[in-house]
């Protein structure tokens, strides 16, 4: 069910003329701004990150993800994320009206979303089991095995940060 609602968002976002391309190292978000976009990545990938002095990567995004902090969007409050560019994106952008006005008139698109909020729940648990895995080892294949794309699509050095590792021990893991 999640993949026919990124198939419908996918649809209404190629319908917009609403595209950009950001280069890497910009942000599509600062923590303080107030959220009121989603953003389909169509090709690089960014990270989603808490904290100035010590940056803790929290999410992170690539072709075929949608994006957004999420809090921010929802609760119209300014974002505590930054969502920063890691590598070269295209991106579809959605404004937060027009996509309350898709699941406001179309019934399909709100059942499936509704599935896509259980699931985005379901990940959230399964983020939290992972920080609370104590072995590098353990997070590492948890990750692996639920998101293959991910090792292929964005910097290992975000991915040893997003694992609470070194990117030392990363790269001892993915050797053995």
């Amino acid at each position: 069910m999640k993949n026919d609602f990124r198939t419908l968002l996918h649809q209404y976002f190629s319908l917009g003329e609403n595209q950009k391309v950001y280069q890497r190292g910009s942000f599509i978000l600062k923590s303080g701004e107030m959220a009121s976009k989603i953003y389909l990545i169509h090709s690089g990938a960014v990270r989603v990150t808490l904290g100035d002095e010590h940056v803790i990567t929290i999410r992170l995004g690539y072709k075929g993800s949608i994006i957004a902090s999420v809090p921010s969007f929802f609760n119209n409050q300014p974002s505590l994320y930054d969502i920063e560019v890691i590598r070269k994106c295209s991106f579809s952008i959605l404004e937060k009206r027009e996509f309350e006005q898709l699941i406001q008139n179309n019934m399909e698109m709100k059942d499936l979303y509704i599935t896509v909020l259980e699931d985005l729940i379901r990940q959230q648990s399964e983020r939290e089991i992972d920080l609370l895995i104590s072995t590098p080892q353990e997070r590492y294949q948890r990750v692996f095995e639920r998101s293959p794309q991910l090792f292929q699509e964005v910097p290992h050095k975000y991915i040893a940060q997003y694992l609470r590792m070194s990117p030392e021990t990363l790269s001892r893991i993915m050797k053995s």
